[in-house]
């Protein structure tokens, strides 16, 4: 009897462990594979980094999202957030470098209020926040398209540009180091704290799983859902900053990234009606995402196709947690 059960411990160790390894990990690393297959040079280091640099607002986004999502709410919001950022540092800044600094914590105060509008709305007139956060969406596009007259103007500082578009040369090992791979460790590694080391992370998986049971334990449930739509918000400012770096001055640079975000944390193993998720798995949800979008352009598939795609992994994973939520009652 010792001697089975001595040899079922090993397999026992092994599906734990398998377990905690979140599956979105695993299948970014078979997209990825495919990937290099079809064009090596992405598993070179340089070409790895390239893909982390651009693949980081995305990611940044998703873990911002997280936390709106755990706590049983969405934001919509932030693809507009984004694209009023980038629109909002061309006309702030005005190409004078000298105005950087100041324009990009203009932007900042600009994503603290929305948040705070947005977590103010859901937490005290008690709106569904997929409503809220849609007439946020409209609300800040069309003040992003008034405010450049509904075409793009100006241009970003190199300064401005620089946390998306800068480049260290030759680093031993990786040969390049992009600055935005930097900016999502730092937003990463607060995200985790936040949401798995503090206290808060807690309060919002416990208000995600039922907020009534959460209140009554002691948890201040409207100001967990003010803190995690801020949150959200000034994730969507720091991706607006990166992705003006990449491409400029552009009215359609946030479109659609507020589903890419909801879908890559869905991804990720984040429940959508709150109380289950983690940093890592939205991280790797992004990733995954941007894997598939990137294995797909490859393949020369048209745009359309990716938006599908997408639908169909949100529609998938959806009912996927609901399949799981089932099980568990």
């Amino acid at each position: 009897m010792t001697l089975v059960l001595d040899q079922r411990r090993p397999a026992s160790r092994a599906l734990a462990l398998a377990r905690k390894v979140n599956v979105a990990v695993i299948v970014f690393l078979v997209l990825y594979l495919a990937i290099g297959l079809l064009q090596p040079t992405y598993f070179e280091p340089a070409g790895l980094m390239n893909f982390l640099r651009r693949a980081a607002p995305l990611a940044i986004l998703s873990a911002g999202q997280l936390f709106v999502l755990a706590s049983g709410g969405f934001d919509l919001s932030v693809g507009s957030l984004i694209t009023l950022t980038v629109i909002g540092g061309s006309m702030l800044t005005a190409n004078d470098p000298s105005r950087t600094w100041w324009a990009i914590a203009a932007l900042y105060g600009v994503g603290l209020a929305v948040g705070l509008i947005n977590g103010a709305v859901v937490a005290f007139l008690k709106t569904p926040s997929i409503i809220a956060t849609l007439g946020t969406l409209l609300s800040v596009n069309g003040a992003a398209m008034m405010w450049s007259g509904g075409a793009p103007r100006g241009y970003l500082p190199d300064n401005f540009r620089m946390f998306g578009r800068l480049v260290l040369h030759d680093v031993p090992i990786v040969k390049i180091f992009p600055i935005a791979i930097a900016v999502l460790a730092v937003c990463g590694a607060l995200a985790y704290w936040g949401f798995h080391g503090a206290v808060f992370g807690r309060r919002i998986l416990a208000v995600g799983d039922n907020p009534r049971a959460a209140e009554l334990s002691g948890v201040r449930v409207r100001s967990v859902r003010i803190g995690v739509f801020v949150i959200s918000a000034l994730a969507a400012v720091t991706a607006g900053i990166m992705l003006g770096g990449f491409g400029g001055v552009s009215v359609d640079v946030g479109l659609g990234l507020e589903l890419q975000s909801i879908a890559a944390c869905v991804v990720g193993g984040v429940q959508l009606m709150g109380g289950r998720g983690s940093v890592t798995g939205a991280i790797a949800g992004a990733l995954t995402l941007f894997a598939l979008f990137t294995l797909l352009t490859l393949l020369g598939l048209p745009q359309p196709l990716k938006e599908t795609a997408q639908g169909l992994i949100l529609i998938a994973a959806v009912a996927l947690g609901a399949w799981r939520r089932r099980r568990a009652v």
